[in-house]
């Protein structure tokens, strides 16, 4: 058992270790550098060892927290999640702001017009009749993380 327990620690030191078990996490989909870095850490990994690994990759090319910003924001609208909501799950994914706002107004999207669909999907395309019913949807539409401005477009008629 020490031999193994020998073996462990000197592979979760390991930087070339660290670096292929990255390279299977990247290969089933894209990661941003903070959370490899925590992933590696959870699989066992030291902290030296992860950073070189995914500081590596990144210099590679093989890891690049915009190609991966761009990917999830792409991923999260198809989804019919508000502007807020990325913002937030990149945010709890270690990503810089700057990177994730960039990738916000690249993506084109009219947020208006996104928050529309998605309700229309939920509640179909008749506007709330009376409060409680508008309340509703603008609760669900908080909760997607659309804003203010995006909501009221959703639930309103639109005249321009």
């Amino acid at each position: 058992h020490g031999l193994q327990a020998a073996a462990d620690e000197v592979r979760f030191a390991s930087p070339q270790e660290a670096r292929k078990k990255a390279m299977d996490y990247l290969a089933r989909r894209e990661y941003g550098q903070a959370e490899l870095k925590k992933k590696l850490a959870t699989a066992g990994f030291t902290r030296d060892a992860s950073e070189r690994a995914v500081d590596r990759l990144t210099a590679d090319g093989l890891q690049d927290d915009r190609r991966f910003v761009s990917s999830f924001v792409e991923a999260r609208i198809g989804k019919g999640k508000g502007p807020r909501h990325i913002q937030s799950e990149l945010s709890q994914r270690g990503v810089d702001a700057g990177i994730s706002n960039e990738a916000l107004e690249e993506s084109g999207t009219n947020w208006r017009e996104l928050a529309r669909k998605v309700r229309e999907k939920k509640f179909g395309a008749a506007l709330p009749a009376d409060f409680t019913e508008k309340a509703r949807q603008l609760r669900f539409l908080q909760y997607r993380g659309f804003g203010p401005d995006e909501i009221q477009g959703a639930v309103e008629y639109d005249d321009d």
